[in-house]
């Protein structure tokens, strides 16, 4: 797979012809094709030719193409994971993963991501991220929240530790961490909050349900023009300091060490990233 962004990833229901026609216009880094929970039962084999056809027919340009397959346990599952070794996709979604060997029973040739919504797939998130077909990790609060009886607020404290806890999961293994959804798709307040709150912890991105969702997401895991240009001004003064035989450098009455100016580089190479997805 390039070396994508991940601010924001939209689901889109394969079973929907013109979701799916549509998603080929969004500005999102990623595209999640659903044929799990946006997809009734009985449209199931239909949604899955309908994303091959659409997949087939390409146009999605440099977006990340991730295919959220029904569990493999599921009366679906087996014939998801037989067309998924076929489609033209960058990756297959496991959701209500709750083990290594969810993804062992997933393994179809193509890099896996992981839907952590449930008690047991944050316990088991370390081992989950360290699976070796694993490329990247979505958390899901909405299963996760009903499995908990927690309540839905606004500042999204009664998951915090589950949020973290992924978080940290996924980072050491060196692997990508999406953000769950924002289920109130017409409170843009909210959802920037949650965007904000996701950028802040420290995830890549989030998971999206509407494609009005995409510029917030956009926005908020975006390096702004301000970090863009401290990150210049580190980097360089850290040089300067280095060329005159210091280890320190001082920027803005603050101390640059060369673990600063790992994360400066970091975040220019985020911010070339950002600019080479939306020029294609």
């Amino acid at each position: 797979m390039p070396d994508l962004p991940y601010r924001s990833a939209l689901f889109v229901p394969a079973s929907k012809p013109r979701a799916l026609e549509k998603a080929r216009g969004l500005p999102c880094d990623a595209l999640l094709f659903d044929l799990e929970d946006a997809v009734a039962p009985e449209a199931k084999a239909d949604a899955r030719a309908a994303l091959a056809a659409a997949l087939g027919a390409g146009g999605f340009g440099r977006r990340a193409r991730i295919v959220r397959i029904n569990a493999p346990a599921t009366p679906w599952g087996a014939q998801d994971l037989e067309a998924a070794a076929r489609l033209d996709c960058d990756g297959v979604l496991v959701p209500k993963v709750g083990g290594p060997a969810d993804l062992d029973a997933a393994r179809c040739g193509r890099p896996l991501w992981a839907m952590i919504e449930t008690a047991r797939g944050v316990i088991e998130a370390p081992a989950i991220c360290r699976h070796p077909d694993l490329a990247g990790v979505v958390v899901g609060p909405n299963d996760l929240a009903r499995e908990l009886g927690a309540r839905e607020t606004p500042d999204r404290m009664p998951l915090w530790h589950a949020l973290q806890a992924v978080l940290l999961a996924a980072r050491a293994a060196g692997i990508v961490a999406l953000d769950g959804v924002c289920n109130a798709i017409d409170d843009p307040e909210r959802l920037a909050a949650e965007c904000r709150q996701g950028r802040d912890m420290g995830y890549d991105g989030k998971s999206l349900i509407h494609p009005g969702q995409i510029a917030a997401a956009n926005a908020a895991f975006a390096p702004s023009a301000a970090e863009i240009d401290l990150a210049r001004r580190q980097i360089a003064a850290h040089e300067a300091a280095l060329a005159e035989g210091q280890g320190v450098a001082v920027v803005e009455g603050r101390i640059v060490e060369a673990l600063h100016v790992e994360t400066a580089r970091a975040t220019l190479r985020r911010a070339r990233a950002i600019a080479e997805r939306e020029a294609s």
